[in-house]
């Protein structure tokens, strides 16, 4: 459950950004979302992998 919280608190964390990007239209905003949403995948991506050293280990 560790990591599903980390993805929830990284998407928690560009809430504000996407507020201010859609609908105040902040340019700045919207680099800190596209900077975000790399996390996002990054994170995503090693939780995957981690998930498939389990289930292959058991």
């Amino acid at each position: 459950m560790k990591r599903f919280n980390e993805v929830r608190d990284l998407i928690a964390s560009l809430e504000g950004d996407f507020e201010k990007f859609y609908d105040k239209k902040n340019q700045a905003a919207g680099t800190r979302v596209r900077k975000g949403m790399q996390d996002l995948k990054n994170l995503a991506q090693e939780i995957r992998i981690e998930v498939q050293d389990i289930k292959n280990k058991a």
